[in-house]
């Protein structure tokens, strides 16, 4: 008897790591299919901001990108755009020191956003707003030209899907750092690109 029951056990204890492995898998199975629906989710969420970000009028939109700055540290912030603000819309301190100029710029998703519009925010962020950081925010892409133009003199673009992920939480000096004033390519434009 004393075979069998050493038998009964080794038997029960192989099904009940078994019954645990098929657990441990559908476990796993279970939080990448928790994780993918989170992510799902997330970008559902991101889309619905955007929506309300298409929807705002213009003066909205100065006043949320105020409040992304402020979010994210930057001092000084206050909202001048307005008839004659000479290109700049936001104005406020990163929270390394620098002025920050901000042109804003809402835009259906459909459309794109030409060098014109970045020529004349060039010619008066830095001469007449003293701006450290000229960054250029808009709901839409920039052209080829566009991206460009600010390679060439360092301004900063923020296009609709930085604006998005901005607006899902990520660090206007995360975005600094990425320099996608070249949006739409992953590496640094040399200046004479």
């Amino acid at each position: 008897m004393g075979t069998g029951v050493v038998v009964l056990a080794v038997l029960a204890v192989l099904a009940a790591g078994g019954v645990v492995g098929i657990l441990v898998r559908a476990g796993r199975r279970e939080a990448e299919a928790e994780k993918a629906r989170l992510a799902e989710q997330a970008k559902a969420q991101a889309v619905r901001s955007m929506e309300a970000i298409w929807s705002m009028d213009p003066l909205k939109i100065e006043e949320y990108i105020a409040d992304l700055c402020r979010r994210d540290g930057c001092t000084e912030v206050r909202r001048v755009g307005a008839a004659n603000d000479l290109g700049a819309d936001v104005i406020g301190r990163l929270p390394d020191g620098r002025k920050l100029v901000v042109q804003c710029k809402r835009y259906a998703k459909h459309r794109t956003l030409g060098s014109p519009d970045l020529q004349k925010f060039n010619g008066t962020a830095r001469s007449e707003h003293g701006a450290d950081v000229a960054l250029f925010v808009a709901s839409c892409q920039f052209t080829k030209q566009a991206r460009a133009f600010a390679a060439r003199h360092g301004l900063i673009l923020v296009d609709v899907d930085l604006l998005g992920f901005w607006n899902s939480g990520t660090a206007l000096s995360a975005l600094l750092d990425l320099d996608i004033g070249r949006s739409g390519t992953n590496r640094k434009l040399a200046p004479d690109n």
